[in-house]
């Protein structure tokens, strides 16, 4: 199968009401899936410079919607399709607070503004203050207190302002 073909596959795809398409030639395979529906998404921008080579620009994307991939909740949800993820904008190690002994940055249904840090996230020996660009109320902490997150991690869920 040539690029050719391929290209013809997927714009037949994207024409269609098909979900996923699989193919397998000898040594050949290819799945083209279809975009879900999407929810829209916000990078949370480091207060401080970050020095990490794997760091891109932080900006906004649109994802499919993941709401069975989230954890069992801290509040009840509102709709899904309102709600705003703020994510990793680095790969580290996420902290609710300060030090162990501070007040944690934000919990659910806290109002929240753009400036407003959220969290911390360590790498390489750095803190980098994490702060919201978007304001509402906190609906849901997607990530457990000092655990390992990747860049583009969903962090929390914002119901907008």
């Amino acid at each position: 199968m040539d690029f050719k073909q391929v290209q013809e596959l997927i714009k037949i795809i994207n024409k269609s009401n098909i979900g996923e398409l699989t193919i397998e030639e000898k040594d050949f395979k290819i799945t083209i899936k279809q975009k879900e529906d999407q929810v829209q998404t916000v990078y949370a921008a480091p207060s401080a410079p970050v020095y990490t080579a794997a760091l891109q620009a932080p900006q906004a994307v649109a994802l499919p919607a993941a709401g069975a991939a989230a954890p069992a909740g801290d509040a009840p949800a509102a709709k899904a399709d309102n709600l705003i993820t703020i994510k990793s904008p680095m790969i580290g190690t996420f902290y609710r607070r300060a030090s162990p002994d501070k007040p944690l940055f934000v919990e659910v249904g806290s109002e929240i503004a753009p400036g407003k840090t959220v969290c911390i996230i360590e790498a390489m020996k750095l803190f980098n203050e994490i702060e919201s660009e978007v304001s509402g109320k906190i609906v849901k902490v997607l990530v457990e207190d000092a655990s390992p997150v990747e860049f583009d991690q969903p962090l929390f869920l914002v119901e907008p302002a």
